[in-house]
């Protein structure tokens, strides 16, 4: 089940005020840049660039993913591992709400997410 429109808009304003940190400058965002999307209960940060052998097509490469668990009322974190499926993240596998979730991906205490 999807977020209610005041939800979603919550959580864009909590994830778009940490890119808002992290994200390169506007100058050179076409060459690489920092986005999310929301799928259903969950929220994927990812970097976009364009692909080596392609430069004009654009590729995207997951960072982390928090989805929401109602039952619980906490987000579960997950980063992107080489086997390019999503895994719990040990040190943090689940917090209590989206600012924290940015904390645990700009702290990255292991470097799963930013390397």
């Amino acid at each position: 089940m999807a977020f209610s429109e005041l939800e979603q808009k919550r959580h864009e304003k909590v994830i778009e005020a940490y890119l808002d940190t992290c994200r390169p400058p506007v100058e050179i965002r076409k060459e690489v840049d920092i986005w999310y999307r929301i799928k259903g209960q969950s929220i994927e940060v990812f970097e976009i660039r364009p692909k080596w052998n392609d430069p004009s097509e654009m590729q995207e490469s997951p960072v982390a993913k928090a989805t929401y668990l109602k039952s619980r009322d906490e987000w579960k974190v997950y980063w992107m591992k080489s086997d390019l499926k999503w895994h719990i993240y040990e040190p943090t596998p689940s917090v209590k709400d989206l600012k924290t979730f940015t904390e645990v991906l700009e702290l990255d205490q292991f470097g799963c997410f930013w390397g």
